[in-house]
This record gives structure tokens, C-alpha cells and sequence, in this order.
């Protein structure tokens, strides 16, 4: 390792739009999220984001737990700050020791009703939180009785570490495939990379994904607009990350699936099926993005969808076309190829029982992981 440092994302997570319920404002209220670190540091910075919020939010308070002890996080030295909507802000560094594998926690307390709009729901074996009732910002044990777990991320979007400048950063940007386990799974591989002394394990993997979203489209009703931006909204806002070199791009599949017809759903119109052309065209945008950042790109292939509630077998061959040029194209630095990994050889329509979830679309857990080791094969090269 080198003994020059430099900020380096450990954590993060894209942000969206919260389903809009009438509960969508909360008040008296702490957000606890654990927060995995895979690298030694000296320093923390937090940074928090309202990029979707139609107002104001007003964080309170917020604490920063490593090591057996709380810390202050301050915002131009202040306690407390306030976020405009579609903005974001990052705080003071925060001077303390951070190690490798360490848990950290991050805790913001909102006193006042603040919208609860931008947020993005994340799952996996490393991705939870709670909300509580009053300040717990310093409190370690939240009592039972106050509090109760949440898979929604609001506002904290991003944690970096100042630390090795031999350590780096991969964003994992998509859809709700990417939201949900493989991402953590990777972490959990690359830490074992750690253990054994593997140079590939200095890498902390930062997701950026939003389920429902699609490349080309975005939805402008309360009933879907949950679903996510399109990707010329998030793509650059999501993807500059502290300490990265490398972006893994897996998404279009919404694009494919979404569109039944007004006859069917109002809000779906068949007018917003892409053409295969289209389609790359956004990835190809995607791409060019990427490279203005100076990253390395690879691009997953889209799985299976055979026995979705909206398969035809038109979706699959624009499924196909799209993985085809995939495969094929120079613009990138690699494939993974997620299709080939987890389908079922003997009708590569369908996933692999095993892999298959059971609704056609998303992996099971050991989907997740066989996507994790695809990555990995592409991150340890």
C-alpha cells in the first residue's frame, strides 16, 4: 500500500422518489443506518441528498458512532443544516480512526415534519436501517419499543473514508436487480479478497440503483413516479463517486417489460417501447458519460424473463438484440454477461429454477450471488 491518501466512497446508495402515501411526512423522528467499512482511514464525510424533494428538509441533528463512541457530525460547523430541494449536502470531516470491517453507524434526527421524498429502497445482507420515535442520535440501544427496521434510505446517499490511495471504489448503477442482493454479496466476496491478502479486495462496491427505472422513460403520475428518474436525470448525478475508477452498468429491462397499452393501464402506453436502437442508444450515452469521469466500463447483460406477468416473446428479442450488441461492442471494457450466468441452458428464456425467485424477473439469493461472482471475475482480473 501507498502512503498517500485520498478520498474514497465506502458506502453509498442512489437517490429516488418515495412511494407517495399520505404518511409521506414525518416529524420527531431518527434514521439509524449501519454502514459497512472496507478500508482503513484517518477521516469521514457524510453527505446527504434531497435531489428528488419538492421542499426543504431540515436535518437536526445527526452522530456518527465508530469505535465505541458517538461523534458530532457538523455542516459548516453547525449542528444543524438545512437541504433546498434538489440539492444535496456534505458535511464537516469528521477526525477519527476508522479500520477495515469495522460497522459503523450514521444516525440523523429531524425534529420538525420534513417530506420523506427522496429515498430509495435497498436490500441485501449488509443494507438495513431503523427509524425511531425523538433523538436516539446518541443512544446505541434504541429501545424496542420506539423503533422498528426499515429497508428505505432517506437523504443519506453517500460515506466516504479518507484513506489508502491504493484503495478504489466500483459503482454498481441499475435497476432494482442492482437494489436488491448482489451488490452486498460482492462486498461480502471482496472482503474475503482482504482476509487472504488479495490485492483485488481493496475495492468497496457503491450502489447506485432505483427499482423500477428505466434508460429511456420516466413516469409523471403520483402512481408510478416512484419508479424512478430516467437515466439523463440520474446517470450523472448518481455515478461521480469519491474514489471510483470503474462504473457497472445493468439496466433496460423496465424499458423491455413496462409497456402494456392504455387500454390495459393508462399510465403504460405501448408507445413508450423503445426500438433496439433506442435502447443502445441510451447505453451508448451511458457509456460516453462514463469516459468524460475517466472510468473503466462494463456492462451487464439483462436476464431472463420467460413466465413474467408481460413476457412476449417481441420483449425477448429486443431482450436478445440488446444483449447481442452487449456482447459484441468495442465502446466498453467488458461484458458480464448475467444472462448466460444465471438461464437455464436448456431454454435460455428462463432462469435456472435455482436462480429464479419465483416471479420471473428477479434472482433468488443464489441468483444474487452467481451475479456476485460474475462480477468478481471481472473486478479481480
Amino acid at each position: 500500500m501507498s502512503n498517500e491518501m485520498k478520498w474514497v466512497s465506502m458506502w453509498g446508495n442512489a437517490v429516488s422518489v418515495n412511494e407517495h402515501r399520505p404518511e409521506t411526512y414525518g416529524k420527531n423522528l431518527t434514521l439509524r443506518y449501519p454502514i459497512y467499512c472496507p478500508f482503513d482511514g484517518t477521516k469521514v464525510r457524510i453527505n446527504f441528498d434531497n435531489y428528488c424533494g419538492t421542499e426543504s428538509v431540515c436535518i437536526t441533528k445527526a452522530s456518527l458512532y465508530v469505535n465505541g463512541a458517538f461523534y458530532n457530525v457538523l455542516f459548516d460547523g453547525m449542528q444543524s443544516c438545512s437541504i433546498e430541494a434538489g440539492l444535496q449536502k456534505t458535511s464537516d470531516e469528521i477526525e477519527v480512526e476508522v479500520n477495515k470491517d469495522d460497522e459503523i453507524l450514521v444516525s440523523f434526527y429531524m425534529q420538525d415534519f420534513v417530506e420523506l421524498r427522496s429515498a430509495v429502497v435497498a436490500m441485501g445482507p449488509l443494507s438495513s436501517g431503523v427509524f425511531a420515535v425523538g433523538d436516539m442520535t446518541e443512544v446505541l440501544d434504541i429501545p424496542k419499543e420506539v423503533c422498528n427496521k426499515t429497508k428505505n434510505f432517506y437523504f443519506l446517499n453517500n460515506v466516504s473514508v479518507y484513506t489508502d490511495s491504493d484503495n478504489k471504489a466500483v459503482v454498481c448503477y441499475g435497476d432494482s436487480i442492482t437494489a436488491q442482493d448482489w451488490p452486498d454479496y460482492l462486498k461480502l466476496m471482496l472482503k474475503e479478497k482482504r482476509s487472504d491478502g488479495s490485492g483485488c479486495g481493496y475495492t468497496s462496491v457503491i450502489r447506485r440503483a432505483t427499482s423500477g427505472s428505466r434508460i429511456l422513460r420516466e413516469y409523471d403520475n403520483i402512481t408510478y413516479e416512484s419508479y424512478g428518474l430516467k437515466g439523463t436525470r440520474r446517470f450523472m448525478h448518481e455515478v461521480p463517486t469519491d474514489g471510483a475508477d470503474t462504473v457497472i452498468i445493468q439496466q433496460g429491462i423496465n424499458d423491455i417489460i413496462h409497456p402494456v397499452g392504455t387500454d390495459v393501464n393508462p399510465f403504460r402506453p405501448m408507445s413508450d417501447l423503445p426500438t433496439a436502437e433506442e435502447l443502445i442508444g441510451g447505453l451508448r450515452w451511458y457509456i460516453e458519460q462514463a469516459r468524460t469521469l475517466g472510468y473503466k466500463v462494463y456492462v451487464g447483460t439483462l436476464l431472463p424473463i420467460e413466465g413474467w406477468r408481460t413476457y412476449a416473446e417481441f420483449r425477448n428479442d429486443l431482450r436478445n438484440e440488446y444483449n447481442n450488441w452487449i456482447r459484441t461492442t468495442e465502446l466498453i471494457d467488458g461484458v458480464i454477461d448475467f444472462d448466460k450466468a444465471l438461464c437455464d441452458p436448456d431454454n435460455p428464456k428462463a432462469f435456472l429454477k435455482e436462480y429464479d425467485s419465483g416471479d420471473h424477473l428477479h434472482p433468488s439469493a443464489a441468483g444474487y450471488k452467481r451475479m456476485a461472482e460474475a462480477a468478481m471475475e471481472v473486478i479481480c482480473d
